[in-house]
């Protein structure tokens, strides 16, 4: 693995657009991948993640979303792909295809079983240096909130730092106290390792603790906007990123009403896209079920106070 390479700015976590059959909309999906990579200030994509609805896609599909990505930004900006497993040996051979079909790094998330059952202490550390020997591309760790029982502890989350190919921490405590201490001691002790909130829904509290940027679906949404509010951050411009942040947060109340990110909630993100006329299709693979007519007029509704009703792609 080469020296690790810190990753910084918004990495928006892009949702894939299906067909009317559940397949992925290829042409839909790069069209998407295209517009949001155009804006300044993305520095990376990020596939299969939660906003990429990774629980129901299938290992072809994730290596497929990879491989779309990859061949449409010819390595311009990096693309990361999630990595969902409940073993180690799953988990490596998603690792591998990722590679494999051109993404330059995974997003490698806890085995789901330990949100049940909890996990041996000593596993944490050990899941992320099996599946690193394995692969030579990034890994940026996936941290969950603090009251699942997949929440690394601040000395796992060090140890994880040391490991060569992680580059970044997706910090995602969604416990203020908490964060503050993992973010102040991995910055004092994990330096070459860079901080990435994924906050969507209160993003502008957690990027003035001085991290290095975002990893969040709603850079997908308003990619432009994301961009905007971490620049005025690291500018110390808190009198600009407070005006952006209005514009947010009125979007962040239409699209997950104050909840933090579920599957609904992506379907909304989802629902918005459409009706901005920037995907062809809002519909998501079972056990997601439709949203109702009363949710979608919400959406308009707020997509309307703030001016984003049918906004087309025009990259192409």
């Amino acid at each position: 693995m080469k020296n690790k390479v810190k990753w910084s700015g918004v990495f928006p976590a892009v949702l894939i657009p299906f067909k009317e059959d559940y397949s992925i909309d290829e042409e839909g999906f790069r069209k998407l991948v295209r517009w949001v990579a155009s804006h300044k200030g993305i520095n990376g994509i990020v596939v299969n993640g939660h906003t990429g609805e990774i629980m129901t896609l299938l290992p072809e599909d994730r290596a497929e979303a990879v491989r779309i990505a990859a061949d449409e930004l010819k390595g311009r900006i990096p693309v990361i792909s999630g990595v969902s497993a409940e073993g180690t040996i799953e988990a490596i051979q998603h690792a591998q295809a990722v590679e494999e079909a051109g993404g330059e790094g995974i997003l490698l998330m806890p085995p789901h079983s330990w949100l049940r059952f909890g996990m041996q202490p000593e596993s944490t550390v050990q899941f992320f240096k099996d599946v690193a020997d394995a692969i030579n591309i990034s890994i940026v760790v996936h941290q969950y909130p603090t009251w699942t029982k997949t929440s690394y502890t601040t000395s796992q989350l060090l140890e994880m730092a040391k490991i060569p190919n992680v580059v970044s921490i997706k910090v995602g405590q969604r416990d203020m106290a908490q964060y503050e201490v993992d973010v102040r001691t991995l910055k004092k002790n994990a330096p070459d390792v860079s901080l990435l909130t994924c906050h969507d829904e209160y993003l502008l509290p957690t990027l003035i603790q001085g991290i290095d940027g975002a990893l969040v679906g709603f850079g997908c949404f308003v990619p432009d906007l994301i961009a905007e509010l971490v620049k005025c951050v690291n500018e110390q411009n808190l009198t600009a990123a407070n005006k952006v942040y209005d514009r947010i947060y009125e979007l962040k109340h239409a699209i997950y009403k104050m909840d933090e990110p579920s599957s609904t909630s992506h379907l909304r993100m989802k629902e918005a896209m459409y009706q901005r006329g920037l995907i062809s299709s809002p519909l998501a693979r079972r056990p997601v079920l439709p949203l109702s007519e009363e949710d979608k007029e919400e959406i308009r509704q707020g997509l309307q106070n703030v001016g984003l009703l049918k906004e087309k792609i025009t990259t192409g």
